[in-house]
C-alpha cells in the first residue's frame, strides 16, 4: 500500500526543462512521473545508499522501457521518471530495457532493441547522451571505459546468426574505441585481475547452443581464450575471492539449468569448472558469503525458487530467504539485488508480464518490509551512493 506525495529530487530539474520545452515534446504532452510515499519503508536521511534505480523492460517492440528510482531518504517510489526529466526527447528510452549499470557520476541504461545504451546524470536522471550499439545486452567498467556485450547480428533466430561482440566506450567521450569478436550471443561479463570474461549463449542458434565463457586481456583487446562451461550461458557475476557464478539455462527442454562455478588455475586468465550445482536460476546476487538465486519456474512448470548459496562452501543453504509466506503472492519472480548497506533483500515480479510488476523488499530475515508497484517487467537494480 502507498500513499501519494511529491517529492523534490527530480522535480526542479525536470519542470525547468518542461518549460524549456513547451512542456511538451512538439505535440506529445510529458508524461507526468508518479511519486508514491511507500508504506512500511523507514525514511533512512543517513545511509549510505542515496537510492536506487530500477529498470522496466517493457514488452519487445512496445517501446515501453521505463526507469524508476526510489529514494531513501524520503521512502519514496519514482515511477517512470525519465520522460518527466527529459521532456525533449521524443521516444523516450525505447525498446526492452535490459541493463542498468551506475559507474562514476553517470547512469548506463543498455537499451537492447532500441540498439543503444543511454547515458544519464546520477543525481538528476537528466540524459547526457547515447552510444549506438547493434543488439546490445550488458555493460561493465574498468577505468575509464565501459565494455558492452552485443549479439551484432539483429533479432533474430537461425543457425546462420553472426558471432556476438564487447564494445568498448570511453566514459569521458561516450565514443566506441575498440570492439572484439567473442562466442554467439554473449551475455552478462565480468571483469577480473585485468580479463574480461564473457558468458556467451548462442540462445539465437538453438538447439545448437554455445557453452564457453570467452577471456578478453583487456590490455591487447583480443581473446586468449574460451573456457567450455556449459550450454546456453546466462549470469555471470564474481565473488569476494575472484570466483565466478556462471548460470545455465539449459535448453528448457531435457537439460535443465544449472549453476556454475569456476577458480582461476594457472596463469593468463585460465579458469576451470570446480562445481556444478543443480539448481535452476534466472537472477543471482552475492552479498558477502551469501548467493541469493531466484527461478521464475517456468522451465518443466515447477514451482519458483528463492534459494541461498554458501559462496565459500559452495552448499545450497535449506528452506527459502522468504520467510513469512509471502512468496504465494509472487506470480513470477524476474530481478533480484541485494541493499549492499542494510543488506536487505530486492525482489521483483513480473507479473503477467504485459502490465505494472511489483517491487518487493525483504529483510535479511526474509520477512516483507514493504512492496510497491512498478512498471511493466521490472528487471534490474541499480544503487546510487552518496
Amino acid at each position: 500500500m502507498t500513499t501519494k506525495r511529491k517529492l523534490r529530487l527530480f522535480l526542479p530539474i525536470a519542470a525547468a526543462a518542461a518549460l524549456a520545452a513547451g512542456g511538451c515534446r512538439g505535440d506529445e504532452p510529458v508524461v507526468a512521473a508518479e511519486y508514491d510515499v511507500v508504506a512500511g519503508a523507514t525514511p533512512d536521511p543517513d545511509s549510505e545508499i542515496a537510492g536506487f534505480y530500477l529498470l522496466n523492460e517493457g514488452n519487445m517492440g512496445s517501446n515501453k522501457c521505463t526507469l524508476d528510482y526510489f529514494d531513501c531518504s524520503a521512502a519514496t517510489y519514482i515511477r517512470n521518471i525519465y520522460a518527466e526529466c527529459n521532456p525533449g526527447v521524443i521516444m523516450e528510452l525505447g525498446d526492452v530495457g535490459n541493463d542498468i549499470q551506475i559507474y562514476g557520476s553517470r547512469v548506463y541504461v543498455v537499451v537492447n532493441c532500441s540498439h543503444k545504451v543511454e547515458v544519464l546524470d546520477a543525481r538528476t536522471g537528466v540524459r547526457i547522451g547515447q552510444v549506438d550499439i547493434p543488439n546490445c545486452r550488458y555493460v561493465r567498467f574498468s577505468g575509464d571505459k565501459a565494455y558492452v556485450s552485443s549479439y551484432i547480428g539483429p533479432v533474430q533466430i537461425g543457425a546462420d546468426s553472426p558471432k556476438g561482440g564487447v564494445f568498448e566506450v570511453d566514459t569521458a567521450s561516450l565514443s566506441i574505441t575498440r570492439q572484439v569478436t567473442v562466442g554467439y550471443q554473449p551475455e552478462e561479463l565480468e571483469i577480473v585481475d585485468g580479463l574480461l570474461y564473457v558468458a556467451n549463449s548462442g540462445g539465437y542458434r538453438a538447439p545448437d547452443y554455445d557453452n564457453t565463457v570467452s577471456v578478453v586481456d583487456l590490455a591487447e583487446f583480443k581473446v586468449i581464450r574460451a573456457i567450455p562451461v556449459d550450454i546456453n550461458l546466462h549470469r555471470l557475476r564474481k565473488d569476494g575471492r575472484g570466483r565466478l557464478w556462471v548460470s545455465s539455462r539449459g535448453n528448457l527442454h531435457d537439460i535443465p539449468s544449472r549453476l556454475c562455478v569456476l577458480e582461476p588455475r594457472g596463469k593468463n586468465g585460465a579458469m576451470e569448472v570446480v562445481d556444478t550445482l543443480d539448481v535452476e536460476c534466472t537472477d543471482l546476487a552475492i552479498h558477502s558469503d551469501r548467493l541469493y538465486y531466484i527461478s521464475s519456474g517456468m522451465a518443466g512448470g515447477e514451482a519458483p525458487q528463492y534459494g541461498v548459496i554458501d559462496v565459500n562452501t559452495r552448499t545450497t543453504l535449506p528452506g527459502s530467504f522468504i520467510t513469512d509466506g509471502t512468496e504465494a503472492r509472487i506470480r513470477r519472480p524476474y530481478g533480484i539485488a541485494v541493499n549492499p548497506a542494510t543488506g536487505d533483500i530486492l525482489l521483483t515480479d513480473a507479473g503477467n508480464y504485459v502490465s505494472s510488476g511489483t517491487l518487493y523488499c525483504f529483510s535479511p530475515d526474509g520477512s516483507l518490509r514493504w512492496s510497491v508497484r512498478t512498471g511493466d517487467i521490472p528487471a534490474a537494480i541499480a544503487f546510487l551512493h552518496k
